[in-house]
């Protein structure tokens, strides 16, 4: 079975367990949505869009908006919900590998990838496709899981315990914030912010970890805290190429 063919059986089981669940409600979409600029008219991609709810969202906010995915079962399913309302219509899904993008070079005015790089074999690759397709003075909002924290210690504690356990995606890496800094720094974006959100505590065994809301509620307690987030977020741009005098 192929990576693709795993992804397509992965995106339609979530799917018919929760047919009407909208991603953009979780905590790193929340994020981007509340840090983004009016994208009225703008051309914005989201790299890894899944079923697509934010590919959605972002042409229902007036964005030329397009979603690619490696899945032709999750874009089947953001096509299809966003056929149901003219003003998402306008969105296009594009089936393709986030390590070989098929847009031209300097094409989108915004990238955003949400939980993505981590699930990539060459995530340097990928980052720096996305810096290729990107517009002088483009911006990119990425975030990725960070295990520098004790969320990281208890995964760490789990697969101890249960060797057998495999990951919930087909395909998953564990990445830490400084790793991720240096691919984008090595890949040409100039960094412009970093922030951390989901702050949560393992305090029980077998039950979902406790989150600190007012850690997450509060700008100056993330900024300070971010490396310790369970989710990494940073905000990047292409640098604008300015003329030689020569």
């Amino acid at each position: 079975m192929s990576l693709q063919t795993e992804y397509d059986a992965w995106h339609t089981r979530y799917h018919e367990l929760s047919p009407e669940y909208d991603d953009t409600s979780t905590p790193w979409y929340t994020w981007v949505a509340q840090c983004m600029i009016d994208v009225r008219g703008l051309r914005t991609l989201e790299v890894a869009c899944g079923r697509g709810g934010f590919v959605r969202a972002l042409a229902r906010k007036g964005a030329d908006a397009v979603g690619l995915d490696f899945s032709r079962a999750a874009l089947k399913i953001g096509r299809e919900r966003s056929l149901k309302f003219e003003e998402e219509s306008r969105a296009s899904f594009v089936q393709g590998d986030a390590h070989a993008l098929p847009f031209a070079d300097d094409y989108f005015d915004l990238i955003v990838s949400c939980e993505t790089i981590e699930h990539l074999p060459l995530p340097e690759k990928a980052v720096s496709e996305f810096h290729r397709v990107t517009r002088p003075g483009g911006s990119l909002f990425l975030t990725t899981p960070n295990y520098f924290n004790l969320m990281g210690l208890y995964e760490f504690y789990s697969k101890f315990r249960h060797p057998k356990r495999g990951p919930d995606q087909p395909y998953d890496r564990i990445q830490y914030f400084f790793q991720t800094r240096r691919l984008l720094q090595q890949a040409g974006w100039q960094i412009q912010k970093s922030d951390g959100i989901v702050h949560q505590l393992p305090l029980f065994p077998g039950r979902n970890p406790v989150r600190i809301r007012s850690i997450d509620d509060s700008e100056i307690l993330r900024k300070l805290l971010r490396v310790f987030a369970f989710t990494y977020c940073l905000i990047a741009k292409k640098r604008v190429l300015r003329p030689s005098l020569g």
